[in-house]
């Protein structure tokens, strides 16, 4: 695939991410305004930043990161976040607190200012503090231990909410904040009793053609696999028997335009395949790219096929899709591990 034609799908993509900005700097649909701000300015401010533009840079995509920037470390007017809940205010609960916590701790050092700075690492800071308190919780099923779920109350758990949290932890610990080693450890358990497989005497599963699921004891399905695969790799786990049979599986997976949430697994494939490497990384991004190609639309933005996604709107569809081409970039500390 030419290199000149993703170039250029990223920069349309990125121009319609700008054109969604509102005066208060979020970045999110007209008609979704106000729900999941934080999560989807997180999200818009990680795909401009995985292609390499910064808040400091002069030109429009800095002035937008900045004002987004802004956003999110902007205090509550409600008073919701004096304990650093970034998914409180918004409504979109720990999934949207990862996401946007993620996007603080990967832009660490990255602020137009000194101030800026300084904000950046207290609300990361304060953030990551809400994630390790949550994971503490005590969960009604030991299955659960070590991942969190939709609130930072929540006694039980499931992938979706707990790779982000576990992203978010990982890209902390990178950036120097404190982060304790058992956090994460913890929660790399919790991934791999999600993995799909009977296990030896020794505790290593047997089916190396097999995934991470939903929760453990479920079947796992693309978003999830690929969600998994990226989680270990970013967590140091490379060779684990449970990496090496998710990269299995998705390369046996046939992948659809119309797969459900697509854009949020091609996000976790295409970087998670990336740092497998050789094979898997050509196989991957030969698939993302001729997908995402095809299906931009004239104005820029991508939209699901899958009608949960098409719900959540253009600006989350067209951040993964950015983020899922920006393999070719390479930027993001989080992606460098």
């Amino acid at each position: 695939m030419s290199g000149d034609k993703v170039d250029a799908a990223v920069a349309k993509g990125t121009a319609f991410l700008l054109s969604q900005q509102d005066r208060d700097g979020s970045i999110n649909d007209p008609d979704k305004r106000h729900s999941h701000n934080n999560a989807m300015t997180g999200l818009a401010l990680l795909s401009m930043a995985a292609v390499g533009n910064q808040p400091t840079d002069n030109g429009r995509e800095g002035q937008a990161m900045k004002r987004a920037v802004d956003y999110l470390v902007r205090p509550d007017p409600q008073g919701r976040d004096h304990e650093g809940y970034l998914g409180g205010s918004d409504g979109s609960r720990m999934y949207g607190h990862g996401i946007a916590t993620l996007s603080l701790t990967e832009l660490l050092g990255m602020g137009q200012n000194k101030a800026q700075d300084k904000l950046l690492r207290e609300r990361a800071s304060k953030a990551i503090e809400l994630i390790l308190r949550s994971q503490r919780v005590k969960k009604y099923d030991r299955r659960f231990d070590g991942g969190w779920r939709y609130q930072p109350e929540s006694g039980d758990a499931d992938l979706s909410v707990t790779v982000w949290q576990l992203m978010a932890l990982r890209s902390a610990k990178n950036a120097g904040l404190t982060v304790p080693k058992e956090a994460i450890d913890l929660a790399v358990q919790y991934l791999k009793r999600s993995y799909d497989s009977a296990r030896d005497a020794g505790g290593r599963p047997v089916n190396l053609q097999s995934a991470c699921a939903y929760q453990p004891g479920q079947n796992p399905r693309y978003a999830t696999a690929a969600a998994g695969l990226l989680a270990l790799q970013a967590c140091g786990e490379y060779e684990a028997p449970e990496v090496i049979g998710s990269a299995e599986w998705l390369r046996a997976h046939r992948l659809d335009f119309d797969e459900r949430w697509f854009f949020y697994g091609t996000y976790y494939y295409a970087q998670g395949m990336q740092k497998r490497g050789g094979e898997y990384a050509s196989m991957a991004r030969q698939q993302v790219e001729r997908i995402l190609l095809a299906n931009q639309s004239e104005d820029g933005s991508w939209n699901g096929a899958d009608g949960q996604e098409r719900n959540a709107g253009k600006v989350y569809c067209t951040a993964l899709a950015i983020l899922s081409l920006s393999v070719k970039y390479h930027y993001l500390p989080i992606y460098q591990y």
